[in-house]
């Protein structure tokens, strides 16, 4: 049983946890592959990629979309060209996409706790998007991305004790796991927006605990 009063910080992951985006970010990535040049097979495969690695920045996954699935040179030029479609494509999404319902309660029920955002989304774009859905101001310990992944984030804020323990961190994704717990932090899994298709069983194996959605952690 989860004691949300006892953590000093809460970590959230964004895509599935605070927003309902991962589906749209699905789209997104297939949508630039074609828009580059991919066929549906190859597009496919950068969607597999995708969400094989959940939570990971989209910079490796656009490298490894030119090297291994297009078979072309990893340039800046090409990066830069699906980076930039991909940003264009996903500020629209987030903008739209549908916020936690009981993210603002929840927030109210912790008043003693730091909460922070550390996402494998582009940093800038990320604190864009909150900045214009008015979210920044719940989020009083820092809104976290890309390009740094998230070891690195969790390392250097708890280095910085920006990150303060005993903290949880509420993800959906193998990664968010891994790197929470990498790090000292406990974990919980959400599971009604995630894109992890054997979820279940990843989460059983490991022992984790998994909740519907941030609503299953309120107090009462």
């Amino acid at each position: 049983m989860l004691r949300l009063t006892e953590y000093k910080t809460l970590v959230f992951d964004c895509d599935g946890v605070i927003l309902n985006s991962n589906q749209l970010k699905i789209q997104a990535y297939f949508d630039v592959a074609t828009k580059f040049g991919a066929n549906q097979q190859q597009a496919k495969a950068l969607v597999d990629h995708h969400v094989a690695l959940g939570g990971i920045s989209r910079y490796p996954k656009f490298e490894f979309f030119l090297r291994e699935i297009m078979k072309q040179p990893v340039t800046k030029e090409a990066i830069d060209s699906l980076l930039g479609a991909f940003t264009v494509e996903v500020k629209l999404l987030l903008m739209g996409c549908e916020i936690a319902p009981d993210l603002m309660t929840l927030r109210q029920m912790t008043p003693d706790a730091k909460w922070m955002v550390i996402s494998g989304g582009d940093q800038a774009e990320l604190r864009e998007i909150f900045q214009q859905r008015k979210l920044t101001h719940v989020f009083d310990a820092g809104i976290f991305g890309s390009p740094d992944n998230k070891d690195q984030i969790l390392a250097r804020e708890i280095a910085h004790d920006y990150l303060v323990k005993p903290a949880l961190f509420i993800g959906d994704s193998r990664y968010d796991y891994q790197a929470s717990t990498k790090a000292g932090l406990d974990f919980v899994f959400l599971s009604d927006w995630t894109d992890v298709e054997d979820w279940q069983s990843f989460c059983a194996e490991q022992n984790i605990q998994v909740l519907n959605h941030l609503g299953n952690l309120l107090i009462d």
